[in-house]
């Protein structure tokens, strides 16, 4: 993965004046909190669309493929241009909460074919501490959702066009074969991959050979990600860099997003199990291991 993970504020900010400002998109989400929109409608980057991360980022949840399945094409197709992407603009996305949200959408849209997709360094903390204006209220309208969508085949001008394989996915099986001939990480905090706390999934604990590395780790204390030297050290001192394949997994493929774009940074490939723990968890044939070793 070589393009660019990363805009800094200023970097956005000389975009915005240019006259010809990227797609923004805010992706406020955590889990347990349903207010998304509520705190986007409270203080947004200028121009930012709000996207709405169960609903347009993830398909239907089910015990087969977890909690945030991948979207069907299709409709994210739909969304992305209901967003204003069009073929050629970069996007930046954001959150606040360290970008461990806007991964998930920067992830989908580089995965679908997307060239430029980048986050924010320092998410909306970042832009805060910069003294930068927040545009308050809904934001621009977008088009209705019940509306017939986008033609796949027939875009219109410069639609944007999704072509999905952009980055590697994976299955439970696939994580499985990582765990023990690759490198599996799990982006889980320590305390639910040791299986002390499980707040939502079926069951406690960790894919059998997964190697903790929380998410929360890969940021400096304002937010921004670790430089890459720093990154490197991390991912290597869990043994990427004798890994010949790497693989990342977390709740519910989620914040694993956000640990594929720190290796990306730290200069690794990384694929993505969007089942997650979710989906892991929910099979009773699948082991689970607990404590701080991964077997």
């Amino acid at each position: 993965m070589s393009a660019r993970v990363t805009t800094t504020v200023a970097e956005l900010r000389k975009l915005i004046d240019s006259g010809q400002p990227p797609v923004l998109l805010d992706v406020r989400w955590a889990l347990g909190d349903p207010h998304g929109r509520d705190h986007y409608e409270a203080g947004h980057v200028p121009g930012a669309v709000y996207v709405d991360l169960d609903r347009e980022l993830a398909g239907p949840p089910s015990p087969e493929d977890g909690r945030h399945p991948l979207p069907d094409l299709a409709d994210l197709q739909a969304s992305a241009r209901s967003w204003g992407l069009k073929e050629g603009r970069p996007v930046v996305v954001y959150d606040d909460l360290g970008n461990t949200a806007a991964a998930r959408a920067w992830w989908l849209l580089r995965w679908a074919g997307v060239p430029e997709v980048t986050l924010l360094d320092g998410a909306l903390g970042a832009w805060r501490s910069a003294g930068l204006p927040l545009e308050s209220g809904p934001g621009a309208t977008k088009p209705d959702a019940e509306a017939p969508r986008p033609d796949l085949d027939a875009p219109e001008q410069d639609d944007i066009v999704l072509r999905p394989g952009g980055l590697p996915v994976t299955d439970a099986d696939g994580a499985a074969q990582l765990a023990s001939r690759g490198l599996l990480l799990d982006a889980r905090a320590g305390e639910r991959y040791r299986g002390e706390h499980e707040p939502v999934d079926p069951r406690a604990g960790h894919i059998p050979g997964a190697v903790s590395a929380p998410t929360g780790e890969n940021l400096s204390a304002d937010g921004t990600f670790l430089p890459p030297e720093e990154l490197r050290k991390r991912f290597e001192d869990r043994g990427a860099g004798e890994a010949a394949v790497i693989g990342v997994y977390c709740g519910s493929g989620v914040t694993a997003a956000h640990q594929i774009a720190a290796l990306a940074i730290a200069g690794f490939d990384a694929t993505l199990f969007p089942g997650s723990w979710s989906a892991w968890s929910a099979d009773p044939a699948r082991p689970a291991a607990t404590g701080p070793l991964p077997s």
